[in-house]
């Protein structure tokens, strides 16, 4: 009979340092983001018993309930989103600490409160004052809690915030943002999330490139022809009509998730695999980035269609979506990195709404052997070397390269060389949530955000925006289920090349 091998990534977590005692406080509490993502990640981590041993959890929000309801309300979600098995004993272990606190994030009464029960938990459970603060809300109010955090700081231990996206609308909200920051909290202290970052694909990227002597010689202008990232989303705006009207597809998936992923494709390698060493790095290439002129652009809205067989609403036809939205749900453009690596190396870029399926994908597209003697007797014709670094949801690598047909003759025929995590590791990945608020509580900032890297990336966005103000496309301009408008297709057309579709 045989045996699961134990998943080598769970052994690795295991080997990790335990982090300091410390409370971690959940600011939007009752929200989406803690019920599918946070209490899963702690309920993860709590399983492997990687969380300290003195340990609590303050949820706070508006919604008014007392610890108990709270609580089941989060054993609730942990059971249905959770990717492990529900353990009576590892929820208890968790949830010891658990306590919740109903304000206003602008009231003084529940600033006492909060001030008030860290200070018992301290007493209770050892958490000597050490403070991870999760800002799970809505990013207007930012500044007011990010100011009643700093005047309220723990005279002991340390103290730590985890800010999510989106950091900023613009480069001058974000600097403003920032500024307000600094008053309280130094650069050390801020963890800016980004869950793309935490998957265990984008960091393998790293590994891939800098832990194999077969592609960092070849990952260069000279060998690869161009790069495409795709960032594919099947799902409309989910009733988030309020943000997204205000955010499009440039801000909410452009401005952070895909330019990291770009800047890990693009990236020197560090001298270490410190936080300043690697973001060092990203922030070269960040800022090497050519701002793409109009023609190299290309947005879109989705208009109605046939989405997995189901018709769907066009977005002008969205709860809460103004009818003439120009609001895009797609973007398209073709990058350059002005440096020695990659000059004159195109990097097309998508990302959508209601796109066919579900998919995050970054290939790498090598040039042609300079001499193919068998071109003439290829079965579909020699295609070029590609590498594809599956993000989600099948994570894994593939490589695409020329095989002999069997039998007589030489047929050549393009087949694939598949690394896929499932597969090869028996057992679930860690979700992204996991290791980021692991770092988080170790101190470890190497997965998310820096100021400058925050920047960069608004900088360009700005950019590539300002003459969007000036024209008005004919919106919706693709139909859900496509791949996006065909501009978008007439984008590297121009170049003699054409989008993948894996």
């Amino acid at each position: 009979m045989a045996t699961l091998q134990e998943n080598p990534l769970l052994e690795g977590l295991q080997l990790r340092r335990t982090p300091d005692p410390c409370a971690l406080v959940i600011f939007g509490a009752s929200g989406d983001l803690t019920k599918k993502k946070l209490f899963p990640a702690l309920y993860s981590l709590a399983f492997r018993r990687l969380l300290p041993d003195k340990f609590a959890i303050v949820g706070v929000a508006r919604t008014t309930e007392s610890d108990e309801e709270f609580k089941a309300r989060m054993k609730e979600a942990v059971q249905q989103h959770g990717r492990d098995e529900f353990r009576e004993e590892a929820w208890d272990a968790l949830t010891d600490g658990l306590r919740y606190i109903a304000t206003d994030f602008a009231d003084e009464r529940g600033e006492d409160e909060l001030a008030q029960t860290l200070a018992e938990l301290d007493e209770e459970r050892g958490t000597g004052g050490n403070r991870v603060y999760y800002l799970a809300i809505p990013p207007s109010v930012f500044p007011t809690v990010v100011d009643a955090l700093g005047r309220r700081r723990s005279a002991e231990g340390w103290t730590r915030l985890i800010i999510e996206k989106p950091f900023g609308h613009d480069l001058e909200s974000a600097r403003a943002l920032n500024a307000e920051i600094q008053k309280h909290f130094t650069e050390e202290e801020v963890f800016r999330i980004d869950h793309y970052l935490g998957k265990e694909t984008v960091q393998n990227m790293l590994a891939l490139r800098f832990a194999n002597g077969i592609f960092e010689p070849i990952w260069n202008r000279q060998f690869v022809d161009h790069v495409q990232i795709t960032v594919a989303e099947s799902i409309g705006i989910e009733g988030r009509a309020g943000y997204y009207e205000q955010s499009g597809a440039i801000r909410d998936i452009f401005q952070n998730h895909l330019l990291q992923l770009l800047a890990i494709t693009a990236m020197e390698p560090p001298i270490d695999f410190t936080a300043d060493s690697v973001r060092n790095e990203k922030v070269k290439v960040l800022r090497a980035l050519h701002t793409p002129g109009p023609k190299s652009v290309v947005r879109g809205q989705y208009g109605r269609g046939f989405v997995e067989g189901e018709e769907v609403l066009g977005y002008r036809e969205e709860e809460g979506v103004d009818p003439r939205s120009m609001t895009e749900t797609y973007v398209a453009a073709k990058l350059y990195v002005d440096n020695w690596r990659w000059a004159d190396t195109p990097f097309y870029v998508r990302m959508g709404k209601r796109l066919p399926r579900r998919e995050t994908v970054v290939a790498i597209e090598f040039k042609r052997a300079p001499h193919p003697p068998f071109e003439e007797i290829s079965a579909d014709g020699l295609r070029p070397n590609v590498l594809l670094v599956h993000i989600q949801p099948d994570e894994g690598v593939s490589l695409e390269i020329g095989a002999k047909v069997p039998g007589q003759g030489m047929t050549i025929r393009t087949v694939h060389m598949d690394f896929l995590y499932g597969g090869t590791f028996r057992t679930g990945m860690p979700e992204a949530y996991e290791r980021l608020i692991l770092d988080a509580m170790l101190g470890d900032a190497t997965l998310f955000t820096r100021t400058d890297e925050v920047e960069e990336q608004w900088k360009l966005v700005d950019a590539m925006v300002a003459p969007w103000k000036r024209d008005r496309p004919s919106f919706p301009n693709y139909a859900a289920g496509t791949w996006g408008p065909p501009s978008a297709d007439d984008l590297l057309r121009r170049d003699g090349r054409s989008w993948r579709h894996h």
